[in-house]
Formats: C-alpha cells, structure tokens, sequence
C-alpha cells in the first residue's frame, strides 16, 4: 500500500529571534499553509489545541508552568469552528485535532455534542464527505483542567493526584465515546474508579496514599467527579460515517475500555521509542473494536519534524549541512524556551524524531526511520513564522521527497 502522508500545525505563537507575530498574522500563515497543504494532496491537517494563556498563567499563577516560553504555546481553542472555516477554504483535505481536550469547557458530556453538532452541519455543507480525525486527551496543562474545577478534593486524593488524573481521563473517554455514539447514558452505568498499588510505580508513593487515607486497604474508590442522570444527546441523528477518534494517549487501560463501544485509534505526538511504537500496535491489534476492521499501522501516526533543503545554487553536501543546522538551530530554540537552558548532548536525541537534509536524504532517513504502513505526520512549521520558508518546505518534500520514497528511496 501507498504511505499516507498528513500534515502536523503547531501553530504555537512562541516569540523566535526576539519577534512575536499578532494573532492575525499566525491566523493567517495558518490559513495560506492549510489552503498548500489541500492542493499538495495532504491527507489530513492536523492541528495542536490549548487552552487559556499562558503568558496570563506565567503573570499571575504561584509556579509559572513554562517559564522561559515567550508567547501561546497553540492558538487553537476550538478545532470544531475552525475546522469550519478551513473547510470553506479547502477542497479535499481532512482535519483533525492535536489534541482536542475533553476536561475543559464543560467535560466529556458537552464535547460530544459539539461534536455530534459539528458534524450534523458539516453534512448539510460541501464538506460533507471529509472526515474529522478528533484526537483528544486530557490536555497540556493542570492549571487549565483546575479553572474548571478538577482539582484535589481532599488531601488522599492530592497526594494521589498524578494517577487519579490518569483515571479522570480513563472515565471521561468513556463518557465522551458512549455519548458521541449515541448512547443514553447516566454516571451509575459507569465502573467505580479505584487506587490500587498497581496504580503507582512505586511502594513508597502507595503508602504515602494510604497514610493520607487513613486505614490499610486493598483499593481506595473515587467518588464521581462527574455524576449525572441518564442523558442522551440531540442530535439524536448525526452522521458518525465521516468521524474518526483518536485517543491522545498509550494508556492501554483506557484503550481497551473505549474500544468496548466505538473504534477508537491512538494519537501519538511524542518522541516514542520503535519498541513503543510496535507495543502499542500488538495491543491494539487485540482490542480494536471490529466496527473499524482490523487493526492497521496506519491508524497511529508518526510525528516526524521536516528541514529539506533543495537550494540549487548548492551540492548535495551543502544542502545536507544547512538542512541539519536549521534543524539544530530550531531545537536548541525550542528547548531554550522549554527548558531554560540547552543542554548540547540531548539535540542528537532531539533529532531522532526530525529528518533533514537534501531531498535524497530525507528519502533515505524515512525509509530507515519509518515502517512502509506508517502514516507519517510531517511538521513543517516547528519554530518557524516565516510562511514562505515553511511552504518552501511543503512543496519541496512533496516535489522532490515523495518520488524518491515511491520509487523506495533516493535515486543516487
């Protein structure tokens, strides 16, 4: 089979070189990248999510989240109404969310119907046969799941916090999935969250659970944080064929609970080992829900950051060392505004997860790099606002990069 190739946007609005675009000017290099990305034949656009400033949490909350990051981490909010927009805009491109948060703005409950809303419109549109891929999780940032009220409720369950907020999101992903699909559903059709050793990585931190709790035991239940009578959704008739759910984590548990009721793959964003990777395909290849088929590689996408440079004023080798020193350059950035600091011995680890170079390497590095049934999710735009160099890029890897991984790798 042919590699699938989408397309990844940050559209992070970090300040590079001292220079922090408007609002507008990310809203529209967005705009002109998506409408490229349509014509090159991309399949999907996936585009990251966030929620609230950061720069106002940095300002104003006790331990600033990301201290030396300069600007939004994603000014996308809302990848339903924007998907909207880019769809008037757009011909054939599918898009999808990375990731859409479903603690926030109301919880798992009123996520699903936006998103049986959304798609109820998007039937009655030109766009009616493109698919929405919803990868969604439980977002990036605690101080954004608190401002909507899912914090500690006593002083087990934040000592516990880190792993319960792990189950927090094993139940709203049911909730979320049973209620896309149509289900009348109420919280007591639910099973009970519970803490068990298993649940912690280690004897010492149980115990510190169990001192706060109060009494020995075997498991520790969690009351409700969402607790409701049984609902159903309107519309009751929205057309699931064109809807594909990606869920935005590895945590097998969760996994298998929402494959019991709706197909559901794996986004994965992160730099993840090939022995992850294959893992996690094994596992899904036993608990994938039999309405979507069987499992394929394809359905987890690969995130792979893209600096080809096919300069024609310089040989291959030139264009091999400008290629890779932009793509250093893009990472020390990145980790400087992650970080603090650079630490020179993780940018070659950094780089396993980005290839770069002319386009006959970049055709070599994939072939290594990838399984030929991966869908490889190409980001163009990591830490950079010049739109033109990131078309560039766009234009370069489908012109000069695709043929040469068609025809299996580099030509010479």
């Amino acid at each position: 089979m042919s590699r699938i190739y989408d397309i990844f946007f940050g559209f992070s609005q970090i300040a590079i070189r001292g220079e922090l675009p408007t609002e507008r000017t990310m809203f529209d290099n967005l705009l002109r990248q998506v409408k490229l990305a349509d014509q090159l034949g991309f399949r999907t656009a996936w585009i990251g999510g966030a929620h609230l400033s950061l720069e106002e949490q940095h300002r104003s909350g006790e331990i600033p989240v990301l201290p030396h990051f300069e600007g939004e981490v994603c000014l996308n909010t809302d990848i339903l109404q924007l998907s909207h927009l880019l769809m008037s805009h757009t011909s054939r491109i599918d898009f999808g969310s990375a990731l859409h948060s479903i603690l926030v703005n109301g919880g798992p409950i009123a996520h699903a119907e936006a998103v049986r809303t959304f798609l109820t419109l998007k039937e009655m549109s030109p766009a009616s046969n493109r698919k929405l891929r919803l990868g969604f999780g439980s977002g990036r940032f605690s101080f954004v799941q608190e401002a909507y009220g899912l914090v500690p409720r006593n002083e087990m369950e934040r000592v516990a916090w880190p792993v319960i907020r792990g189950l927090l999101l094993r139940q709203a992903a049911e909730i979320f999935v049973r209620m896309v699909d149509g289900e009348a559903l109420a919280s007591s059709d639910l099973p009970a969250q519970e803490l068990r050793r298993e649940n912690f990585r280690d004897e010492e931190h149980w115990r510190t659970v169990l001192r706060a709790h109060g009494k020995e035991t075997d498991s520790i239940e969690i009351p409700e944080f969402f607790s409701f009578d049984r609902l159903r959704l309107v519309p009751k008739e929205s057309p699931l064929e064109t809807l594909r759910l990606y869920l935005g984590s590895t945590d097998i548990e969760t996994a298998v609970r929402i494959n019991r009721f709706h197909p559901c793959r794996i986004f994965n964003l992160s730099s993840t080992s090939a022995e992850a990777i294959d893992s996690t395909h094994e596992q899904m290849s036993k608990i994938y829900h039999p309405d979507g088929g069987l499992w394929k590689r394809e359905y987890m996408p690969r995130t792979v950051m893209v600096f080809a440079d096919a300069s024609e004023d310089l040989n291959r080798q030139q264009r091999n060392e400008r290629a890779r020193s932009n793509a250093i350059d893009a990472l020390r950035a990145w980790q400087l505004s992650m970080e603090g600091t650079v630490d020179e011995g993780k940018l070659p680890q950094r780089l396993n997860n980005a290839v770069h170079g002319s386009p006959e390497d970049v055709a070599d590095q994939i072939e290594k790099m990838f399984h030929p049934d991966d869908t490889l999710m190409l980001w163009f735009d990591f830490n950079n606002h010049d739109s033109d160099a990131v078309e560039r890029n766009m234009i370069t890897f489908v012109e000069k990069v695709i043929p040469r991984l068609d025809q299996g790798g580099s030509e010479g």
